[in-house]
């Protein structure tokens, strides 16, 4: 009976001592688990995801065009750091759009999509509920001075269907009429700042130098349409002629105002300025004319200078005016050609992409955007004057910008209804069509006018 005391004794206590191991063991786990989720901070001040909030596999389709791919690599190099915890899968290239659209069709899209270059388009995105309506949570976003992010766009992001935001507006882009500034300086000619000056500009080069001072790509006439004529339209008559004339609004391209940009082309025509061969070139093939001087102006976006870096001439120096249709006393149009960024519907890793998103839109890659691609952020009052690493045109254009009263910018808007979206596609493609053909002097302003009106009546059925 006492043996039998002492068994039970001695097992009691054997069973209190590996309790107490197995607890010590337990506390001890759990203290390291606390200490591994807690989230570092980097030197930037960012939270890093080790808490396993931001997790996963993010997906992130951009496409590659003059504006490059460094940007994007390092934003996403950053990002990584920042959210360990992310996984980023990138699809780039400068056929990524026509590679990605099987995902899109299948509802297998990437979580993040920058638009821009051929096979995209954020109009057919958003009526094809192919993007997400991010606008409540677009709204608490703030810049790091506390300034609310949408408060701090150059052009403001799109708002449509009674407000609803399905992009924020990532690249300001603008198209203008490049020229040689170190070569200008050198012959003594003097950049336009109206239609006028910019008539007798062009007719001093032709007949000192003995070229077509401008050229254009006839293969991809949207250069012309962007470059020259939305910036003159909107010049003539506003936010209100623009739109309508690219909406295909009969009474808009009855206007006076649409016949006096017309006549305004038909000028440069006849004054024998356009390059007679432009109608076969691509739009490398006219941007190498004008950088051997073959050629005086050309109408381009930001991504010129860093297109072509590869093919600039020695001392050639980009210079970026905003085409010079306005009548003297009134101030230079610009149209902003904006390239966003949205989140998918579908998107697999949507609390991932949100993150990416907001890490981009800041002062730093602000900065870097500028020093690698050669164009702007589309964010207000970013001082880009003290870095050596932008270009000179592209401080001026951003001071410009910037500056109120200097320059006139128009916004284009977006159709909303399916059937105005597809008017809009069906004007926009008839408009390439009669660029080229005023431009080799086959119709006149008058005929195109009356072309382009004929074309409005019959997609509105009028």
């Amino acid at each position: 009976m006492k043996n039998s005391v002492y068994k039970k004794s001695w097992l009691f206590l054997l069973a209190a001592l590996l309790l107490f191991v197995l607890a010590a063991c337990t506390n001890d786990t759990t203290s390291e688990d606390t200490e591994t989720e807690q989230p570092e901070t980097t030197d930037e001040g960012t939270e890093e995801a080790g808490s396993g909030e931001i997790s996963g596999q993010l997906e992130i389709q951009y496409f590659v065009g003059g504006y490059g791919d460094e940007w994007w690599k390092t934003v996403i190099e950053d990002f990584k750091k920042a959210y360990p915890d992310v996984e980023v899968i990138e699809h780039a290239g400068p056929d990524i759009n026509t590679e990605m659209n099987t995902r899109w069709i299948s509802n297998d899209p990437p979580d993040v999509v920058y638009i821009d270059g051929n096979g995209s388009s954020e109009t057919q995105m958003i009526s094809e509920g192919q993007l997400m309506d991010i606008s409540e949570w677009a709204k608490g976003i703030t810049m790091e001075n506390g300034t609310p992010l949408l408060d701090s766009f150059i052009s403001p992001a799109e708002e449509l269907d009674g407000g609803k935001i399905y992009s924020l507006p990532l690249v300001f882009d603008t198209w203008g009429v490049w020229y040689d500034g170190n070569w200008f300086e050198e012959q003594g000619w003097e950049a336009p700042t109206d239609f006028d000056s910019w008539i007798e500009s062009m007719k001093t080069i032709k007949e000192e130098a003995g070229i077509a001072p401008f050229i254009t790509t006839g293969q991809y006439a949207q250069y012309f349409q962007r470059g020259v004529l939305y910036p003159a339209f909107a010049a003539a008559g506003g936010e209100e002629l623009l739109n309508n004339l690219s909406n295909g609004v009969v009474e808009a391209w009855e206007s006076e105002e649409a016949l006096e940009v017309m006549k305004k082309v038909e000028k440069i025509v006849d004054e024998g300025l356009v390059d007679e061969g432009f109608a076969a070139y691509s739009h490398t093939q006219s941007q190498m004319n004008f950088l051997l001087h073959k050629n005086a102006y050309i109408p381009v976006g930001f991504w010129l200078p860093n297109e072509m870096i590869n093919d600039t001439p020695e001392g050639f120096e980009y210079s970026f005016v905003p085409t010079p249709m306005n009548d003297s006393g009134n101030p230079m149009a610009l149209i902003p050609d904006i390239r966003p960024v949205a989140i998918a519907q579908e998107a697999d890793n949507p609390e991932a992409a949100k993150a990416f998103l907001e890490f981009i839109f800041t002062e730093k890659y602000a900065q870097a955007f500028a020093e690698s691609t050669g164009a702007i952020m589309n964010l207000k009052n970013i001082d880009l004057s003290a870095n050596n690493n932008v270009p000179s045109f592209l401080k001026g254009i951003n001071e410009m910008i910037n500056n109120p009263g200097a320059i006139q910018i128009y916004e284009r808007n977006t159709p909303v209804d399916a059937k105005e979206q597809e008017i809009n596609v069906e004007i926009t493609n008839e408009i390439k069509l009669q660029i080229v053909e005023i431009l080799m002097g086959r119709i006149d302003a008058e005929e195109f006018v009356q072309r382009m009106t004929n074309k409005a009546k019959e997609l509105r059925g009028s």
